[in-house]
């Protein structure tokens, strides 16, 4: 019997879940901004409205990819495409580990806010896809309006603690510097990670040169308005304390209950960690068409390369879990790692490497779109994708240099480079497999002028 390969059955909606789910913002807007606060302070807003511009500008070489490349290995083949097969595995296994990394994060993300979830209701330690993504929706909007209930009790003098509303949150102080708000965007872009996954479902959205690119503008035009307002009333409601803001296990669950009620911080607590679970499920779902697309270019229809009866590609999903089990394992026992010490850890890694990501598929775009000429595109647009490659450049070179000497931050970068190091190893050492990856993604493509090497 022959593999039926992935189905296309996808509506643009479906695509648009899965990037949300991985993006999961009810998640990362109660759990992430506390690590930006320890680099950026009181200008956590500021980091990540320059995320957010980073993201749309990123955004826009995924679009064009998009509009012009439909395959289930996103920038695996964006780049490969574009800077050659071997550029474009190291691309893919990059964003693979990317994506593992974030299902540990996440899954630690899901263990810590059901702790806080289960404390705050005093009962500790007793006992798909579209369900998520109603739980993510219904918990998204109760954080919409709690936000407002915020501002607007900032701005009319009646917030506890005499907090009032302050555009200061969008400065940084003097021992943060802007260094300190770049350094701190590493969690701003961890938010926002995901926004790019639905182009993981190429193979299987329907009309997905139209689709894809709605479901990842959309996407991420949506995450920065949402994480921009919300961090910027949560540090306000913290007074700009950025120690407070920084100690708490779950920000929005905490603000409302201090400005609404308890048990809307524990609902808003609840729907974050389900939100955390399904943004893990996310991640594998990413993960397993990247790993597929280059199991299927390595050794055909068997193995990672091959899909299910339903069109899943199940061994590719079993082994992206298995890694990410395996990472939070040898955190544990072997560096005594919590759930938020490999939440942090993953989270850093995961994301140096996602940079990186962005800049080779933001280069590819470039190369594709304005170099060759490939789209109708007004020329002068090449100004968002060179934007992107600057914020994004300098970014990379803040969590670099200085390098940090103590503490697991110095490790950091050390495995982001190992991850991508092994990448490029494995890469020459199989150049039948590279040639085979230039040959596939022609065909896949039905253009016979790609590079090779």
């Amino acid at each position: 019997m022959s593999d039926p390969g992935l189905r296309r059955s996808l509506s643009v909606w479906q695509a648009v879940g899965l990037s949300v789910a991985l993006m999961a913002p009810s998640m990362a807007a109660n759990i992430n901004p506390q690590q930006t606060a320890s680099a950026a302070g009181r200008a956590v807003p500021l980091a990540f409205l320059l995320s957010a511009v980073g993201v749309l500008l990123v955004a826009y070489g995924f679009v064009r990819l998009c509009q012009y490349y439909e395959h289930s290995g996103s920038v695996y083949a964006f780049v490969g495409a574009t800077l050659g097969p071997r550029a474009g595995v190291v691309s893919g296994i990059g964003l693979l580990g990317t994506y593992t990394f974030y299902a540990v994060v996440t899954s630690s993300a899901a263990g810590t806010l059901g702790t806080a979830f289960l404390t705050q209701v005093g009962i500790w330690p007793k006992r798909g896809t579209s369900l998520l993504l109603i739980v993510e929706g219904a918990t998204i909007a109760l954080i919409l309006l709690i936000t407002a209930v915020i501002a607007v009790r900032l701005i009319s003098g009646s917030a506890p603690g005499g907090q009032h509303f302050t555009l200061s949150v969008f400065t940084y102080t003097s021992d943060a510097g802007l260094s300190g708000v770049f350094l701190g965007a590493v969690f701003g872009f961890l938010s926002f990670a995901g926004f790019e996954a639905a182009a993981t479902l190429g193979e299987e959205t329907r009309e997905p040169k139209r689709n894809i690119p709605k479901a990842i503008l959309g996407t991420a035009i949506f995450g920065g308005a949402f994480f921009v307002v919300v961090t910027a009333i949560e540090m306000m409601a913290f007074g700009s304390d950025a120690g407070a803001f920084h100690d708490s296990a779950s920000l929005l669950g905490d603000l409302s209950t201090s400005y609404v009620g308890a048990w809307v911080g524990d609902v808003i607590t609840l729907g974050a960690a389900i939100s955390a679970f399904g943004c893990c499920l996310a991640c594998v779902v990413g993960g397993s068409r990247l790993l597929f697309a280059l199991g299927r270019d390595a050794v055909g229809d068997r193995g990672i390369g091959k899909t299910s009866a339903q069109g899943a590609p199940a061994i590719a999903a079993t082994v992206v879990a298995g890694l990410a089990v395996l990472i939070v394992t040898v955190s544990a026992v072997f560096f005594g790692a919590t759930a938020s010490d490999t939440f942090a850890w993953s989270g850093s890694i995961g994301t140096l490497i996602l940079l990186v990501i962005y800049l080779l598929t933001t280069i590819g775009s470039i190369l594709l779109v304005f170099v060759r000429r490939k789209m109708d595109v007004p020329g002068w647009q090449v100004v968002f994708p060179l934007g992107a490659l600057a914020l994004l450049g300098y970014t990379v070179y803040v969590n670099v240099v200085p390098y940090p000497t103590s503490g697991p931050a110095r490790w950091f970068p050390v495995v982001a480079a190992a991850v991508l190091l092994l990448a490029v190893v494995a890469v020459f050492a199989a150049p039948a497999y590279t040639r085979r990856v230039g040959e596939r993604l022609a065909i896949s493509r039905g253009d016979t002028s790609q590079p090779t090497h």
